[in-house]
């Protein structure tokens, strides 16, 4: 089969989706189909060049919109080369040019929201969610009924999207999601690590890998760490990833005023090696999210037996939890409290069983292979 994925961009700083579209396309690709990306990139970005799957790029771009006006023409020229179109994200220009592009032809498109219509952005900034609904009714609300299939990554995060706006309509659809399988050498990647972090030598390393954005729950965190850091003075906190909206200097700045800066690492966004090395060199992976459709850093840490400790607006919460694979709580400072509290309570076996627990849920529900095949068999159900 021949899919196209449709994507805002390319670059790795967008975070799961675009890994997503990253492992699920090279997987498909290793089985014998043709994957290919179109994205609003500037086509000299050196991320499009170093991209495993081809991408035509149309960038550039107008606005916070990403309109682009080469996008509706492309996709008329070029819709009827794909036996399936699959849009990756909702609220940018790319997914109702598709809709315009393919409305009324017989090109099949589907839909990743990867948690786009989750109500807690609805409650959380209020004053968008109006902007939102300004056009709803003439474009994502189009763009969701006319799919062949609107995808959700588990069943909370289906259940969710239907609180959003009340005018909604869709072919909903969920589907497996998951990651490849991370390297085995963990102890070359872990010695890599540390030589080029050494001053994590010695330490208890409670790890988050994400971007840093409000949504994450990262004041959550450095809050909650404050409340347990005299528990033992070698835990050591690393907040990894990119600071997408300027937050970071507010947030070393919360952590000299609860007397903790010296044990907060910010290395900024760690990929390849380096980012397995991380996963290795910690004992737990932390996100207290308050909103997350699935969350590829988690399944990344569940693949290295890392145990989780997370919060129950992950939405894959209930899958970990009935695995024994770490620990959920609230997305308060409270909740995340106690998950850390509970963490430094366990016994070295217990937390070594959990490790293992992890690493099973991982191989059962969240590998690449699998979301490739679900995938596989929602396109080819609609082929005549």
């Amino acid at each position: 089969m021949r899919i196209l994925h449709i994507i805002s961009g390319v670059n790795p700083k967008g975070g799961g989706p675009i890994e997503g579209v990253r492992q699920i396309g090279r997987k498909l690709t290793e089985m014998g189909h043709t994957v290919e990306v179109l994205s609003m990139d500037d086509p000299a970005a050196a991320y499009v060049k170093e991209f495993p799957l081809p991408v035509h790029t149309l960038g550039p771009t107008v606005g916070a919109y990403q309109y682009n006006a080469h996008l509706v023409p492309w996709l008329k020229a070029h819709a009827k080369e794909y036996d399936a179109i699959v849009i990756n994200g909702l609220w940018q220009y790319h997914s109702f040019a598709t809709w315009r592009a393919l409305h009324g032809s017989d090109v099949p498109y589907y839909i990743y929201t990867h948690g786009m219509l989750d109500p807690w952005f609805k409650r959380t900034y209020p004053l968008k969610h109006l902007k939102k609904w300004l056009y709803w009714p003439w474009a994502e609300y189009r763009v969701l009924r006319d799919a062949k299939g609107v995808l959700f990554t588990c069943e909370d995060e289906r259940l969710l999207a239907r609180q959003s706006f009340w005018l909604y309509k869709a072919r909903e659809a969920v589907v497996s999601y998951g990651t490849k399988a991370p390297p085995t050498n963990a102890a070359q990647l872990r010695t890599q690590f540390m030589a080029a972090y050494p001053a994590l030598q010695g330490k208890r390393v409670l790890l988050f890998l994400s971007r840093i954005q409000v949504k994450k729950g990262c004041d959550l965190l450095i809050e909650a760490f404050a409340k347990v850091a005299d528990q033992d003075p070698t835990l050591h906190l690393l907040m990894a990833g990119p600071d997408q909206t300027g937050w970071v200097a507010e947030l070393k700045a919360l952590a000299q005023a609860r007397g903790i800066a010296d044990r907060i690492s910010w290395p900024g966004m760690l990929q390849g090696d380096m980012k397995w090395g991380a996963f290795y060199s910690a004992e737990a992976f932390v996100l207290p999210s308050h909103q997350e459709n699935f969350g590829i850093a988690v399944a990344e840490a569940m693949g290295c037996g890392l145990p989780v400790l997370i919060s129950d607006k992950v939405n894959i919460w209930r899958e970990i939890q009935a695995d024994g694979a770490g620990i959920v709580n609230t997305d308060t400072v409270d909740g995340t409290v106690q998950t850390l509290t509970q963490w430094l309570g366990m016994s070295a076996e217990a937390k070594q069983a959990m490790g293992v627990q992890a690493k099973q849920s991982f191989e059962a529900r969240f590998t690449v292979e699998a979301m490739a095949s679900s995938l596989l068999a929602i396109v080819q159900e609609a082929k005549p």
